[in-house]
Protein backbone atom coordinates (compact mmCIF):
# COMPACT_ATOMS: atom_id res chain seq x y z
CA UNK A 1 0.00 0.00 0.00
CA UNK A 2 1.45 3.37 -1.03
CA UNK A 3 1.40 6.34 1.38
CA UNK A 4 -1.28 8.00 -0.77
CA UNK A 5 -3.52 4.93 -0.52
CA UNK A 6 -2.95 4.77 3.23
CA UNK A 7 -3.90 8.41 3.81
CA UNK A 8 -6.93 8.12 1.53
CA UNK A 9 -8.05 4.95 3.30
CA UNK A 10 -7.96 6.71 6.69
CA UNK A 11 -9.86 9.67 5.28
CA UNK A 12 -12.64 7.55 3.77
CA UNK A 13 -12.83 5.26 6.81
CA UNK A 14 -13.32 8.16 9.24
CA UNK A 15 -15.67 9.94 6.85
CA UNK A 16 -17.75 6.74 6.43
CA UNK A 17 -18.05 6.18 10.18
CA UNK A 18 -18.92 9.85 10.71
CA UNK A 19 -21.62 9.62 8.05
CA UNK A 20 -23.11 6.46 9.60
CA UNK A 21 -23.11 8.13 13.04
CA UNK A 22 -24.70 11.29 11.61
CA UNK A 23 -27.51 9.29 10.01
CA UNK A 24 -27.99 7.07 13.07
CA UNK A 25 -28.05 9.92 15.60
CA UNK A 26 -30.33 12.06 13.43
CA UNK A 27 -32.74 9.14 12.91
CA UNK A 28 -32.77 8.35 16.65
CA UNK A 29 -33.48 12.00 17.50
CA UNK A 30 -36.41 12.11 15.06
CA UNK A 31 -37.83 8.81 16.34
CA UNK A 32 -37.55 9.87 19.97
CA UNK A 33 -39.03 13.32 19.28
CA UNK A 34 -42.08 11.75 17.64
CA UNK A 35 -42.51 8.68 19.84
CA UNK A 36 -41.93 10.38 23.18
CA UNK A 37 -43.49 13.78 22.43
CA UNK A 38 -45.08 15.69 25.27
CA UNK A 39 -48.68 15.30 24.00
CA UNK A 40 -48.40 11.50 24.41
CA UNK A 41 -46.15 11.50 27.49
CA UNK A 42 -46.96 14.55 29.63
CA UNK A 43 -44.87 13.20 32.53
CA UNK A 44 -41.22 12.67 31.58
CA UNK A 45 -39.79 9.26 32.35
CA UNK A 46 -36.49 8.76 34.15
CA UNK A 47 -34.10 5.95 33.25
CA UNK A 48 -31.39 5.02 35.73
CA UNK A 49 -29.04 2.13 36.39
CA UNK A 50 -29.47 0.48 33.01
CA UNK A 51 -26.24 -1.53 32.89
CA UNK A 52 -26.93 -2.87 29.40
CA UNK A 53 -27.14 0.62 27.93
CA UNK A 54 -24.07 1.74 29.86
CA UNK A 55 -22.07 -1.20 28.51
CA UNK A 56 -23.23 -0.53 24.95
CA UNK A 57 -22.40 3.19 24.97
CA UNK A 58 -19.03 2.43 26.51
CA UNK A 59 -17.98 -0.47 24.31
CA UNK A 60 -19.29 0.71 20.93
CA UNK A 61 -17.48 4.11 20.95
CA UNK A 62 -14.35 2.40 22.27
CA UNK A 63 -14.38 -0.09 19.37
CA UNK A 64 -14.95 2.75 16.88
CA UNK A 65 -12.10 4.82 18.33
CA UNK A 66 -9.73 1.83 18.40
CA UNK A 67 -10.58 0.90 14.81
CA UNK A 68 -9.82 4.49 13.72
CA UNK A 69 -6.53 4.29 15.58
CA UNK A 70 -5.65 0.96 13.95
CA UNK A 71 -6.38 2.21 10.43
CA UNK A 72 -4.52 5.46 11.15
CA UNK A 73 -1.53 3.66 12.65
CA UNK A 74 -1.18 1.43 9.60
CA UNK A 75 -1.18 4.50 7.35
CA UNK A 76 1.30 6.29 9.63
CA UNK A 77 3.72 3.37 9.55
CA UNK A 78 3.46 3.41 5.74
CA UNK A 79 4.30 7.13 5.73
CA UNK A 80 7.39 6.59 7.90
CA UNK A 81 8.75 3.42 6.26
CA UNK A 82 10.90 4.49 3.33
CA UNK A 83 12.01 1.85 0.80
CA UNK A 84 15.77 1.24 0.99
CA UNK A 85 16.33 2.01 -2.69
CA UNK A 86 14.63 5.41 -2.54
CA UNK A 87 16.19 8.40 -4.27
CA UNK A 88 17.16 10.86 -1.53
CA UNK A 89 16.82 14.59 -2.08
CA UNK A 90 17.71 17.18 0.57
CA UNK A 91 15.16 19.97 0.83
CA UNK A 92 15.99 23.34 2.39
CA UNK A 93 13.23 25.80 3.08
CA UNK A 94 14.08 29.48 3.17
CA UNK A 95 12.20 32.75 2.83
CA UNK A 96 10.73 32.41 0.18
CA UNK A 97 11.81 29.41 -1.87
CA UNK A 98 12.56 25.70 -1.78
CA UNK A 99 16.10 24.47 -2.46
CA UNK A 100 16.48 20.86 -3.65
CA UNK A 101 19.90 19.19 -3.48
CA UNK A 102 20.46 15.90 -5.31
CA UNK A 103 22.99 13.15 -4.50
CA UNK A 104 25.38 14.53 -7.18
CA UNK A 105 25.18 17.99 -5.50
CA UNK A 106 23.02 19.45 -8.24
CA UNK A 107 20.82 22.21 -6.81
CA UNK A 108 17.53 23.55 -8.03
CA UNK A 109 15.27 26.25 -6.70
CA UNK A 110 11.51 25.68 -6.57
CA UNK A 111 11.70 22.73 -8.96
CA UNK A 112 11.89 19.11 -7.88
CA UNK A 113 12.51 16.66 -10.72
CA UNK A 114 12.32 12.91 -10.11
CA UNK A 115 12.19 9.79 -12.31
CA UNK A 116 9.01 7.83 -12.89
CA UNK A 117 8.65 4.62 -10.91
CA UNK A 118 11.08 5.60 -8.17
CA UNK A 119 10.50 6.05 -4.45
CA UNK A 120 11.67 9.50 -3.40
CA UNK A 121 12.76 10.43 0.13
CA UNK A 122 12.81 14.14 0.98
CA UNK A 123 15.05 15.16 3.90
CA UNK A 124 13.61 18.44 5.11
CA UNK A 125 14.87 21.30 7.22
CA UNK A 126 14.58 25.06 7.32
CA UNK A 127 17.32 27.68 6.96
CA UNK A 128 15.42 30.42 8.78
CA UNK A 129 11.84 30.24 10.07
CA UNK A 130 9.13 27.61 10.30
CA UNK A 131 7.82 26.47 6.90
CA UNK A 132 5.39 23.76 5.82
CA UNK A 133 6.27 21.56 2.84
CA UNK A 134 3.05 20.53 1.14
CA UNK A 135 2.73 18.28 -1.90
CA UNK A 136 -1.04 17.70 -2.05
CA UNK A 137 -1.00 15.25 -4.97
CA UNK A 138 0.99 12.85 -2.78
CA UNK A 139 -0.73 13.76 0.51
CA UNK A 140 2.48 15.18 1.99
CA UNK A 141 2.46 17.98 4.53
CA UNK A 142 5.54 18.20 6.75
CA UNK A 143 6.83 21.11 8.78
CA UNK A 144 10.36 22.29 7.96
CA UNK A 145 11.78 23.45 11.28
CA UNK A 146 15.06 25.36 11.76
CA UNK A 147 17.72 23.12 13.32
CA UNK A 148 15.65 19.96 12.93
CA UNK A 149 15.77 17.21 10.31
CA UNK A 150 12.64 15.38 9.24
CA UNK A 151 11.54 13.51 6.16
CA UNK A 152 8.72 12.43 3.91
CA UNK A 153 8.55 10.10 0.94
CA UNK A 154 6.37 9.25 -2.01
CA UNK A 155 6.16 6.96 -5.01
CA UNK A 156 6.66 8.84 -8.27
CA UNK A 157 4.03 6.79 -10.05
CA UNK A 158 2.67 9.08 -12.75
CA UNK A 159 4.37 11.41 -15.20
CA UNK A 160 3.20 14.96 -14.69
CA UNK A 161 3.63 18.30 -12.96
CA UNK A 162 2.41 18.85 -9.42
CA UNK A 163 2.25 21.85 -7.11
CA UNK A 164 4.37 22.38 -4.01
CA UNK A 165 3.24 24.91 -1.40
CA UNK A 166 4.35 26.37 1.90
CA UNK A 167 1.57 25.85 4.41
CA UNK A 168 2.98 27.84 7.32
CA UNK A 169 2.84 31.61 7.26
CA UNK A 170 6.55 32.43 6.98
CA UNK A 171 6.63 36.14 6.16
CA UNK A 172 5.25 38.83 3.90
CA UNK A 173 5.96 36.87 0.70
CA UNK A 174 4.67 33.55 2.02
CA UNK A 175 2.13 33.30 -0.80
CA UNK A 176 4.94 33.37 -3.35
CA UNK A 177 6.72 30.39 -1.80
CA UNK A 178 5.61 27.78 -4.28
CA UNK A 179 7.39 25.12 -6.27
CA UNK A 180 6.80 22.38 -8.77
CA UNK A 181 7.33 18.65 -8.81
CA UNK A 182 8.04 17.21 -12.25
CA UNK A 183 7.93 13.46 -12.69
CA UNK A 184 9.69 12.47 -15.89
CA UNK A 185 10.94 9.29 -17.54
CA UNK A 186 14.20 7.75 -16.29
CA UNK A 187 16.01 8.78 -19.49
CA UNK A 188 14.79 12.37 -19.24
CA UNK A 189 15.73 12.47 -15.58
CA UNK A 190 19.29 11.27 -16.24
CA UNK A 191 19.71 13.85 -19.01
CA UNK A 192 18.35 16.60 -16.76
CA UNK A 193 20.57 15.49 -13.87
CA UNK A 194 23.73 15.83 -15.97
CA UNK A 195 22.83 19.32 -17.19
CA UNK A 196 24.62 22.31 -15.64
Amino acid sequence: MSPVEGVDRVFWYILGISFVLLIGITAAMIVFAVKYRRSKHPVPATFRDNWKLEIIWTIVPTIIALSMFAVGWKAYVGLRTVPEDALTVDVYAQQFSWIFVYPNDKETEDELVVPLGKSVKLNLTSEDVLHGFSLPAYRIKVDAVPGMQTYAWFEADKVGTYDIHCTEYCGVNHSKMAGTLRIVSEEEYQTWLEEE
